[in-house]
């Protein structure tokens, strides 16, 4: 499902390369984590997966699809069609309410309202949101702003979530409701995620665990 192989990565005026060689795989419906300390290259891998950069070397494949060579226009649809995102901040628009929030991937496709309204209120009843879809942001404790988030991820049908600190906001017990939440939308769905996260009790719950330090996977640090 997911191919990362030999990925290298620098930024003018940088110290090195942020990323050296990185490579692992994810099959289809896995569950993954991405774990290691601030600065190793997390992000920056994150961001390349999700088709928001370029990698320097290296060939990042997604659904058998090489992303390297793609035009901006190509990336943008390929990312809206294959990977969904979700984000420790939430990244809900406060305009909205959360049944449009949920559907503004489906608007991005030019879906039709009338569509993008039902298969967006059908996705919150799948994460237990079908009496709040009329309440905007604001009106949501963080849990709940965290489940409309994982809902517009995956309202289009995605092959791959990436998942970037998705409890970091959350105190303790609604983190682990929304871990379980993600768990259960893997196995129903069959979708493939990765995670990143500085909680190694949420990491060895994932089917596999990948670390990354100082740029590149750790020795016999991909369990799974």
């Amino acid at each position: 499902m997911l191919v990362v192989e030999n990925v290298s990565k620098s930024y003018a005026g940088g110290d090195g390369a942020v990323l050296n060689g990185v490579s692992f795989h994810l099959r289809r419906a896995e569950f993954a984590a991405l774990v290691g300390p601030s600065g190793s290259g997390k992000s920056t891998l994150l961001n390349l997966i999700g088709l928001l950069d370029r990698p320097d070397h290296g060939a990042i494949l997604i659904d058998g699809r090489p992303a390297g060579a793609l035009t901006a226009v190509e990336a943008a649809r390929l990312r809206n069609h294959l990977i969904g995102f979700v984000f420790q901040s939430f990244h809900l628009l406060s305009r909205h309410t959360a049944w449009e929030n949920v559907a503004l991937p489906l608007f991005h496709r030019g879906v039709e309202r009338r569509q993008r309204k039902a298969r967006a209120l059908a996705m919150l009843d799948r994460v237990g949101l079908s009496d709040r879809s009329h309440y905007r942001p604001e009106q949501l404790s963080g849990g709940q702003r965290q489940r409309v988030a994982i809902a517009r991820a995956l309202v289009g049908d995605p092959r791959l979530v990436l998942a970037d600190e998705p409890t970091g906001n959350l105190d303790s017990a609604t983190g682990a409701q929304v871990m379980d939440l993600l768990r259960t939308l893997n196995r129903e769905l069959g979708v493939t995620i990765l995670m990143v996260t500085h909680d190694r009790d949420l990491a060895r719950d994932c089917d596999k665990v990948i670390e990354v330090r100082d740029g590149r996977i750790a020795p016999a640090s991909v369990t799974g």
